[in-house]
């Protein structure tokens, strides 16, 4: 089953797997606030039977970042940075919030997110893989955030996950210098978990995709639950989560 969304976002459903594609290519995939509001839409009707979500560009490119219009200073564009640099802070802010609820919920309860990553991930791009869980690249593929550099702050998402992979400092020269990061790197610091040969990017995220869909579903959300939470709790609250996961589990193999 497939589905076209405005903002050049195309989606195809599979069983339990939902595959969410940047569908403009001749653009290397440059993100618009309507692809944010149609990856929005995306995430708000979804089914409570997807258990993986696929995230892939179109083409060479996974995403260049912004569409280049958007960086006009002028407040007429629609959408530009001139147009939300002209609002007042709260409806800026409140315009935003909206932009990220189409990434964030790519780390909703009950499914398990795969960014397919090839080519180039720059800015919003490289937020949108790393709104996912899981990043597969290919071995061409390079990931920059160069919002500092432009003068501006990435404000899609990206940095609690870039700090929770990478930690502080590599984060801190990641953002500030602005710099590629290729999939080399990226797998040796924990941004991507493994690289692969072009032609082998498909093959390899469906044997990902087939590998997380074959544990217990249940089992499998709340263990993600727990990791998603460990990063932030307290060592008490993380044990009394596990404590309190494990008898749902063990109430629900015996039937209770």
């Amino acid at each position: 089953m497939t589905g076209q969304h405005d903002g050049w976002v195309r989606t195809a459903r599979d069983g339990a797997v939902l595959t969410v594609t940047l569908d403009r290519a001749d653009q290397l995939n440059a993100q618009t606030p309507e692809t944010w509001a149609a990856l929005r839409a995306v995430g708000e009707s979804l089914d409570e039977q997807v258990r993986v979500v696929v995230v892939r560009g179109a083409g060479r490119a996974f995403s260049a970042g912004l569409d280049r219009t958007l960086f006009s200073a002028e407040p007429g564009v629609a959408g530009g940075l001139g147009e939300l640099g002209a609002m007042p802070a709260e409806l800026a802010q409140e315009r935003i919030r909206g932009y990220q609820a189409g990434f964030r919920w790519l780390r909703s309860p009950g499914i398990v997110s795969i960014a397919a990553v090839q080519g180039h991930a720059i800015g919003a791009g490289a937020q949108l893989a790393l709104a996912c869980d899981l990043r597969v690249f290919t071995e061409d593929a390079q990931l920059r955030l160069p919002e500092t550099t432009l003068g501006l702050v990435p404000d899609l998402t990206g940095t609690s996950t870039l700090v929770e992979l990478v930690g502080y400092s590599r984060a801190v020269e990641i953002c500030l210098t602005g710099r590629a990061v290729g999939a080399a790197e990226a797998v040796s610091t924990g941004l991507a978990n493994v690289a692969v040969p072009a032609d082998q990017l498909d093959a390899t995220v469906a044997e990902l995709t087939a590998a997380l869909l074959g544990p217990d579903a249940d089992a499998s959300r709340e263990t993600l639950a727990l990791l998603r939470s460990a990063v932030r709790n307290r060592p008490d609250v993380q044990d009394a989560a596990e404590r309190a996961a494990q008898v749902r589990r063990l109430g629900a193999l015996a039937g209770r």
